[in-house]
């Protein structure tokens, strides 16, 4: 499947039940001098909006660059009440912003979707110096508690190509090659979320590798979904925890 087109029958449980990001992303940020009060961002792969609000609502003007029709249309209304966001339709690869137009790029959730070198290449034409990069992810624990260690099988065993597309994938080497000859330094931070049962369904049929209504797994996978819930509940709710990754490094000059 065309990853652009990946999220666009799952924008409603996307917008409700996907995590945010912990506000420390920001503090650090200013801390490194990698944002400045005055700081343009290109948030890309901006999705709903979930990374962008956070630079608005600190006061930043920020493009949201989104392929996906339904998901960007989704961080248009999520996102309405911020006259310093500016929504534009365009790729990793071709994000239409003007050359030297942004201070910071940022992608929460979506870089392991691009073409790694001609992103790079397209967030060098973009970016004023110095040049610095944000890469951010909500990476789901799997082995945390006995819970989170059964719904990692659930996925394993009823997903469309969970294995192909887990943003796990991208190990540190890949990191390093893509800010080569440059480095980079990573952060991490705890996040989680709290789910009743309608929730945590939910939270399952955000992600694209789960089997849409209509695909032969799709009800054992809810089956066993319900079945895995039921077993360890506490109090009608179960936890989602996550490790949040920040690699950020600056992309040199040719």
């Amino acid at each position: 499947m065309d990853p652009t087109r990946r999220f666009s029958d799952r924008v409603a449980d996307y917008v409700k039940y996907r995590p945010g990001y912990p506000s420390a992303i920001i503090d650090e940020m200013t801390d490194a001098r990698m944002l400045r009060p005055d700081s343009v961002v290109a948030d890309i792969g901006s999705g709903t909006g979930l990374l962008s609000a956070m630079f608005l609502s600190h006061g930043h003007r920020v493009f949201g660059v989104e392929p996906n029709a339904e998901m960007r249309k989704a961080g248009e209304r999520q996102l309405r009440d911020y006259p310093q966001f500016a929504s534009v339709e365009g790729t990793a690869e071709a994000t239409t912003l003007s050359s030297t137009s942004v201070d910071l790029v940022v992608a929460g959730q979506a870089f392991h979707w691009f073409d790694r070198l001609r992103a790079k290449e397209e967030f060098r034409r973009i970016l004023r110096p110095p040049g610095w990069v944000v890469l951010v992810w909500n990476e789901r624990q799997t082995e945390s508690t006995p819970f989170l260690t059964e719904y990692e099988k659930l996925l394993q065993t009823y997903s469309t190509d969970y294995g192909t597309v887990d943003h796990r994938r991208m190990t540190d080497e890949i990191i390093a090659q893509f800010f080569a000859p440059d480095s980079f330094s990573l952060r991490t931070h705890k996040n989680s979320q709290i789910f009743d049962f309608s929730g945590l369904r939910g939270r399952l049929l955000s992600s694209s590798y789960a089997p849409p209504s209509g695909h032969p797994q799709h009800v054992p996978m809810l089956a066993a979904l319900k079945a895995a819930f039921e077993r360890f509940e506490e109090n009608g709710s179960v936890s989602f925890e996550y490790q949040t990754k920040v690699y950020a490094g600056r992309l040199a000059a040719k």
